[in-house]
């Protein structure tokens, strides 16, 4: 039996194909540009995360001392938040962060 190594298509496939630009100075920027954008979702990721389990830790302690799970006055205020940062799609991201970190309601 034979075993013949693959290369992966991005190996093989030119820089120019792989970033949609038309030169090589132009995907190579682009090249850059992604592994750093991948570099900062990896961050991301990592810190939301972290919000969740700092959520959780909330959700429990409001509930252990009979409160609600969810705070929706708090809620409101992170929202704004959001929308006041990043506009419009900021307080769909932040209704995203709050599902991710409460569950939905």
């Amino acid at each position: 039996m034979t075993v013949t190594a693959t290369t992966p298509q991005s190996a093989t496939t030119p820089p120019t194909e792989r970033t949609g630009a038309r030169t090589a100075e132009a995907a190579e920027v682009i090249t850059g540009a992604r592994e750093r954008i991948d570099a900062l979702d990896d961050r991301i990721i990592g810190l939301v995360q972290e919000r969740m389990a700092v959520s959780a830790v909330i959700q429990k302690e409001r509930i252990a001392s009979g409160g609600r799970r969810v705070n929706l006055s708090r809620e409101m205020e992170v929202l704004a938040h959001y929308r006041d940062a990043l506009g419009k799609p900021g307080t769909a991201l932040a209704m995203t962060l709050l599902e991710l970190c409460r569950g939905r309601i």
